[in-house]
């Protein structure tokens, strides 16, 4: 399987974003974090029940989402024996503790607990399924960085994130609880520049005032932050540079501020996928971690501003175990 490992470096073209996405019209409906991806073409929404019973089924961080029809079609027309694919694209940490831990429910309706694939930001997840003997060995197969997104034209003058300081900002950031962006990575960057305190006043919560009137932290960030700053109720908010790419490619009216390293944790964050023991098709999940190496699937993830893996990334090892 290693063999179909290698790296690409293809340059991001928001024409074929904006071309390939149209899961973009759905994404104000919640169920758009839930994707049926049929071998004819037809994507299917909020269709819970498909993961008992498709023939591979994912839970993936979901800040990928703009990527997954491009990347799901292109893998199909590879494997056309793969009829159903269930894709669910939402914060890591609650697809781990509230959904294969535990008996989880969406919409009101119970989701498997034994996915064939989960992808987080952080390998302590990937610890935390080998510590309950479902998971023993991943990948890395793309990065991103963190970035800030403001309103189109920058109308506030934000420079970098030294200005997530000024009083004169009101931000809009992902939670600390489900969304690891904040977790691991942002809360970080916030306590490296000493702001941590005064952005956040240690507060907890999601779809909350952490700092009342101030600082807002979502449910949803990819949802929620530029649909605010597009309101005129937030001027700035952390993301990924990704969603900025996908936001404008979109016609959304925002745009980013770069972010410089080490800051924006470049070298800290790698999106890391494993097979479940439990999971009902092995094989089909082997056959999707041997294309995530292919220059396919590089390339569109570098299409949609990924960084590439490299090829010893992109080789399966075993999760180190939890210290």
């Amino acid at each position: 399987m290693n063999a179909f490992f290698r790296a690409a470096g293809l340059s991001i073209s928001a024409m074929a974003i904006a071309t390939s996405i149209n899961a973009a019209e759905h994404d104000e409906d919640h169920n758009a974090d839930y994707r049926t991806f049929m071998a004819s073409g037809e994507v299917k929404y909020g269709q819970i029940g498909d993961s008992y019973t498709s023939d591979l089924v994912m839970y993936l961080a979901g800040n990928q989402f703009m990527v997954m029809e491009e990347l799901i079609k292109d893998f199909q027309s590879k494997n056309s024996d793969i009829g159903t694919i269930y894709v669910e694209t939402i914060p890591p940490g609650q697809i781990l503790k509230g959904q294969i831990l535990k008996q989880g429910q969406i919409n009101g309706e119970n989701t498997a607990q034994n996915p064939d694939l989960y992808a987080s930001v952080n390998l302590g997840h990937l610890k935390n399924l080998k510590a309950a003997s479902i998971m023993s060995d991943y990948l890395v197969y793309t990065h991103n960085k963190l970035e800030l997104m403001v309103a189109a034209g920058n109308p506030k003058g934000i420079k970098g994130p030294e200005d997530l300081g000024r009083d004169d900002l009101v931000q809009s950031h992902p939670n600390p609880l489900t969304e690891g962006i904040f977790k691991f990575y942002g809360s970080e960057m916030l306590k490296d520049m000493g702001l941590f305190d005064k952005v956040t006043a240690g507060a907890e919560c999601k779809s909350c005032w952490a700092v009342e009137g101030k600082t807002w932290f979502t449910s949803r960030h990819h949802r929620e932050t530029p649909q605010r700053i597009e309101d005129g109720t937030a001027d700035v908010g952390i993301v990924w540079t990704t969603e900025v790419v996908h936001a404008k490619a979109t016609g959304r009216g925002v745009e980013g501020v770069e972010i410089p390293a080490p800051l924006n944790k470049i070298d800290k964050v790698s999106y890391a996928m494993g097979a479940l023991s439990t999971g009902r098709n092995p094989y089909n999940a082997m056959r999707f971690l041997a294309y995530l190496g292919t220059d396919e699937a590089q390339g569109i993830y570098a299409k949609y501003g990924f960084v590439g893996a490299s090829a010893a990334e992109l080789k399966l090892k075993p999760i180190p175990a939890k210290k």
